[in-house]
């Protein structure tokens, strides 16, 4: 079959691309490289159709759409502290951008378009675990961004008929995560602040939780997606239903590492919501999906591959 993955030089789509390739499918990749590196892509770079382009603009996603099958949209801007800083980007990116995916997408009648969205939909709501029935309340621009873009695909599927899936992931960590920025996930930034003999600064706490998900299950989920009869339409969260504390990671890590981790605890950030973790039910009925690697696990895949990574540099 033939693929486009949206962002596919970024942490998720290089993986996801990489799973593609070694099931023997066809695979597109459309990357502005803002956030995406091409290292990630470069096991793959020989075997893929690679566009470089942006999904705010519509002629890029046109031509990244052509021949597809089934497109995985990721590309996004995908931190809360960045959204919050400057709405109108992210608003423009997620939303703008999807759109334009959406329409190529349509036009080039692809069979379904998988929607990378966000827990963040849920907001603050005290109930757990998360359901995808609870009445969405974003607490950011982000999450606002990430609900809207999970309407305009089912839109798309009245209006024009276009099969679409929508996955909620919920806090994804693993390799080629990106630690540098400040935006980058928890979990590579505690690494890469271990790994330079500093302090992992956590904000808030430490008690704030999350449903950490190692990043070959979202791949997993994500294929299922493309391909699961009678779901159109649908939503899905993309997690494992355990949710580990920062300070339950800061500990594990010590194990890890066999040596304490001490961290640095700073004001909370605003738009952070304090617990987060799914219900899996709904994607264990539709899609078969049961979580193939656990957090500790996936924790220590990531430790190494890091570990690794700074040593070859």
């Amino acid at each position: 079959m033939r693929y486009l993955v949206t962002g596919g030089a970024g942490f998720i789509g290089s993986n996801i691309v990489d799973e593609l390739l070694r099931r023997g499918h066809n695979v597109t990749v459309l990357d502005d490289f803002s956030s995406g590196k091409e290292e990630n892509l470069s096991p793959a770079l020989a075997k893929i159709r690679l566009i470089r382009g942006d999904i705010c603009d519509l002629e890029a996603a046109r031509e990244a759409c052509e021949g597809a099958d089934y497109v995985l949209h990721l590309a996004a801007r995908t931190s809360v502290p960045r959204s919050v800083k400057d709405p109108i980007e992210t608003n423009h990116v997620n939303i703008d951008g999807t759109l334009n995916v959406l329409v190529a997408a349509r036009d080039a009648r692809v069979r379904r378009v998988v929607y990378a969205a966000s827990s963040a939909a849920y907001g603050e709501t005290p109930s757990l675990p998360k359901t995808e029935t609870m009445l969405p309340a974003p607490i950011s621009p982000y999450g606002v961004t990430k609900l809207v873009g999970e309407m305009y695909a089912q839109v798309f599927g009245r209006a024009y008929g276009l099969e679409n899936v929508s996955l909620r992931f919920f806090n994804v960590f693993g390799p080629r995560q990106d630690p540098s920025s400040q935006y980058s996930g928890v979990l590579s930034r505690f690494i890469l602040a271990i790994l330079e003999g500093s302090a992992p600064v956590v904000y808030g706490d430490g008690q704030q939780s999350r449903d950490f998900t190692y990043v070959d299950n979202v791949v997993d989920i994500s294929l299922r997606a493309c391909e699961a009869p009678s779901i159109s339409g649908k939503v899905f969260n993309a997690g494992t239903g355990v949710r580990i504390s920062l300070n339950d990671v800061l500990r594990i890590l010590g194990e890890i590492m066999t040596a304490p981790v001490r961290a640095k605890y700073n004001p909370p950030r605003p738009g952070d919501i304090l617990h987060s973790q799914a219900d899996i039910s709904l994607a264990a009925k539709f899609l078969g999906y049961s979580p193939c690697v656990g957090f500790e696990e996936g924790l220590r895949r990531t430790w190494k591959w890091y570990s690794e990574s700074l040593v070859k540099k």
